[in-house]
């Protein structure tokens, strides 16, 4: 009877470890769903309302390109006007490049406009300062039209500069879902083998990646030892690891502080560590962080699996865990064996 009832429990405990264990990681995808959707929703919002000027945009360009002709500037005349727009684009981006006060330019020009008769200098000001222009450009305009066509240039000039804007908003913009998308992709390694080589310091930056909506007021120091060998292992689950361990960093820090990230060979081991300058652990505490259902936070802010699960995934590759703390200098290392032969 004894036996029968001793079985009885094992199997009840084993269940609800399961249980738990399921529930940590729905929680965990929770997590990183909503740090995608943070993350996508930026680049996504910043293509659709460039996309929605830009239209506008074209409309008004077009429109600027009926006035423009209605000029009957003869053929020197255009082929100036021409020559002036292309070379102050030139001089423009790389102005721009440099970096420039653009309050003090857009005050330059707009007095400018305005002792040139040119009208809505209020709306050509801006986008020609934010392009890095200067009221010096202006000059050979000015001598060779008179304010009404002055004026119709330089609108259409701007116009265009806002439609180029814009486009580089939207290819900017969508260029960074591409990334996530890929960043999605190494991290989970979506159509891929379980067993993978490796590369520890991608899996790290891929991490990141996915957490960047935390990283906003986050120093991330990257000492990354070149040359690393790559090891056999399971990158999904590996990245887990990861997550959790700079998960954990950013909770210690609130969001607001330095995180280092360390990957170097020792030996025949590659040690990876995770280091932040949070308020530590509390030396009481120090011997319990891996036990499973042990955890500081409030209710609902975890169910204390988190660090189980690293040390689960970490003994499967051979490898183990250890941790240091002190005020300001909390470090998680994980040493892993750079040969994973028969490990699996």
């Amino acid at each position: 009877m004894g036996q029968r009832c001793v079985g009885v429990l094992l199997d009840r405990v084993r269940e609800v470890m399961r249980m738990e264990q399921q529930t940590e990681k729905l929680t965990a995808l929770g997590k990183l769903a909503a740090n995608l959707a943070h993350e996508l929703n930026n680049p996504a919002s910043a293509a659709q309302r460039a996309a929605g000027g830009l239209l506008e945009e074209l409309r008004v360009y077009g429109h600027e390109k009926y006035k423009l002709g209605s000029l009957c500037m003869d053929e020197l005349q255009l082929r100036k006007v021409r020559e002036w727009q292309e070379s102050v684009a030139v001089i423009a981006r790389q102005r721009h490049a440099e970096g420039l006060n653009v309050a003090s330019q857009e005050d330059g020009i707009a007095a400018w406009l305005a002792a040139h008769g040119v009208e809505n200098s209020w709306k050509i000001a801006p986008e020609l300062a934010e392009a890095g222009i200067c009221a010096d450009h202006l000059a050979p305009l000015g001598e060779m039209l008179d304010p009404k066509a002055t004026t119709v240039v330089l609108s259409q000039f701007a116009s265009s500069l806002r439609a180029e804007s814009m486009t580089k908003a939207m290819i900017d913009s969508t260029a960074r879902i591409f990334d996530l998308i890929e960043a999605i992709k190494d991290y989970s390694y979506m159509d891929q083998a379980p067993i993978q080589e490796i590369d520890i310091p991608k899996g790290l930056e891929t991490t990141l990646s996915m957490l960047q909506s935390r990283l906003q007021h986050v120093e991330v120091v990257r000492e990354y030892e070149s040359g690393l060998p790559c090891i056999s292992a399971y990158g999904r689950e590996l990245n887990q690891v990861w997550t959790a361990l700079i998960e954990n960093a950013l909770d210690a820090i609130e969001n607001h502080g330095q995180i280092v990230l360390k990957a170097k060979a020792s030996g025949d081991l590659i040690l990876v560590e995770v280091w932040d300058n949070g308020v530590g652990i509390p030396p009481e505490n120090l011997d319990r962080i891996f036990e499973p259902f042990f955890t500081t936070k409030p209710p609902g802010g975890g169910l204390g699996l988190g660090l189980d699960v690293v040390m689960r995934i970490v003994r499967k590759h051979r490898g183990y865990v250890r941790v240091q703390s002190a005020p300001g200098a909390t470090c998680f290392q994980v040493r892993l064996p750079a040969e994973q032969l028969q490990a699996y």
